[in-house]
């Protein structure tokens, strides 16, 4: 039975959304295709645009929007906000755990070559102490839930979580072009992202930084596929936009260059991969980051946002042992739940996995962007048999999970309105003063009729996330 969240199985309106369900009834779909098409026109003009990997074109897309926001109760982003709260902590502390004593490991709570094996694992941060312990300034927790109580992290993305810019853009529009029903509600802010993004940056600054310490946001440049968004968060926060040859070396102390000369660099907020920060540390031939840079972070002179190394969470079959990691080191049951996971390296499991593959989600370890997976009940015999053949020839690379059926909210598709399955991507800041979360998030939504894949790069698109204030 899948759970809508605006209407109880007796097709009456759950109390959050009654301002929606009556508004619903006053427009035509003449007017919501008007104004969809005015959300377009806003992204466009706006470059609010994504690129799509291995896309022959290399064309720019503008995502869809969905016009009709999705609603959570007070109560329901407290409780969520509590356990994303909890999670952070626990990530926090087993990144400082692997990369220092490795308790977990020998505690046997997480398999040692999970660790070590790890291609996302830096060696080179073993034993580094990082500015104020943090290794995750900005997280993006997916989640998703299956009825009125429960909600489940379906992936920890730690490295270089994207999307904020259409949580904010969405916002923005719901104001411009539906501010009658924006106004019967009382909607937590999330305008305020960029200032608690900056505030976070800030005070995570190395110990022996100034007392107004300067943040950049080093980008690979405009020919990333998420370039819009850090262009539009350096404006927001009001800081500089670099790329690597902006940024250079000196006695242990990045600099930045400027008009008037060199000037320190306390954070560096940024949106290029591990292995292409530093070419004399990592990926020698980089040319997107800043020689020296590593070792000016390993000196304890420049804080980098997120740490080296985190995307050592964002592995498919660590996240299945979180919930034994929060046990482990919080000495707490876990708030948020995993979906269950079956790790296709236990012989069990994947015996289990290939006589279900009809039923199951099979996803890579590292993948991400709906890439690489397979949903079994939507597949066709030839993927099915093609994934029997990748499982049995490289079975560490694959985690298999069940089929949830994830929540459904109204969306405005091409016959009219009709519910469509959704997740959440709230987005986790930590500092050295403490976890900052805009109530809400970005609402993903899988705009093709039955698709459980969200991902903008396989036709899903995006919603207004109102959290209201009870």
């Amino acid at each position: 039975m899948v759970y809508d969240e605006m209407r109880a199985a007796d097709g009456t309106v759950r109390m959050p959304y009654a301002e929606v369900a009556r508004w619903l009834q006053g427009v035509t779909s003449a007017q919501l295709e008007r104004r969809r098409a005015e959300a377009e026109l806003f992204y466009r003009r706006g470059g609010i645009t994504f690129a799509v990997y291995g896309d022959a074109q290399g064309e720019e897309r503008i995502i869809p929007y969905d016009i009709i926001p999705r609603i959570l109760s007070g109560a329901e982003w407290a409780r969520l906000k509590a356990g994303l709260e909890q999670r952070i902590r626990t990530l926090n502390l087993y990144l400082a755990d692997i990369y220092g004593p490795r308790e977990i490991l020998k505690a046997g709570i997480v398999p040692s070559d999970l660790v070590w094996q790890n291609p996302a694992f830096r060696p080179e941060m073993a034993g580094l102490a990082v500015p104020h312990g943090i290794y995750i300034h900005i997280a993006g927790i997916d989640i998703v839930r299956t009825d009125g109580d429960d909600f489940y992290v379906l992936e920890d993305n730690a490295r270089t979580p994207s999307g904020v810019s259409y949580m904010l853009g969405g916002r923005e529009i719901s104001i411009r072009l539906m501010p009658e029903l924006y106004a019967a509600h009382r909607v937590a802010p999330v305008e305020n992202y960029p200032n608690e993004l900056l505030a976070t940056l800030r005070s995570s600054a190395p110990r022996n930084a100034t007392n107004d310490p300067t943040a950049v946001l080093l980008t690979p440049g405009q020919f990333n596929s998420a370039y819009y968004e850090h262009s539009f968060l350096a404006d927001k926060m009001g800081i500089e936009l670099v790329e690597g040859s902006d940024l250079f070396v000196r006695d242990g102390i990045v600099f930045m260059r400027t008009t008037e000369g060199p000037k320190r660099v306390d954070i560096v907020y940024r949106r290029v991969d591990d292995a292409f920060i530093d070419p004399l540390v990592f990926e020698p031939e980089s040319m997107l980051g800043v020689p020296g840079l590593f070792a000016a972070y390993a000196a304890g002179n420049v804080t980098l946002a997120n740490a080296v190394g985190t995307g050592a969470v964002d592995d498919k079959v660590v996240y299945s042992y979180v919930p034994d990691m929060v046990r482990f080191y919080l000495g707490e049951e876990p708030l948020l739940k995993n979906v269950p996971t079956w790790r296709c390296r236990d012989p069990k499991d994947l015996a289990y996995v290939l006589d279900h593959l009809s039923e199951l989600v099979v996803k890579e370890v590292h993948g991400s962007g709906g890439y690489g997976m397979l949903v079994g009940p939507h597949a066709t015999g030839a993927d099915i048999a093609l994934f029997r053949e990748r499982l049995k020839a490289d079975p560490t690379n694959y985690v298999a999970q069940p089929t949830l059926s994830l929540s459904t909210c109204p969306a405005f598709v091409e016959n009219g309105i009709a519910p469509r399955h959704v997740d959440l991507r709230p987005f986790v800041l930590t500092g050295a003063d403490g976890i900052r979360i805009v109530p809400g998030g970005l609402t993903r939504v899988a705009l093709r009729a039955g698709s459980l894949v969200v991902n903008s790069s396989q036709g899903g698109g995006t919603k207004d996330t109102w959290v209201v204030v009870d």
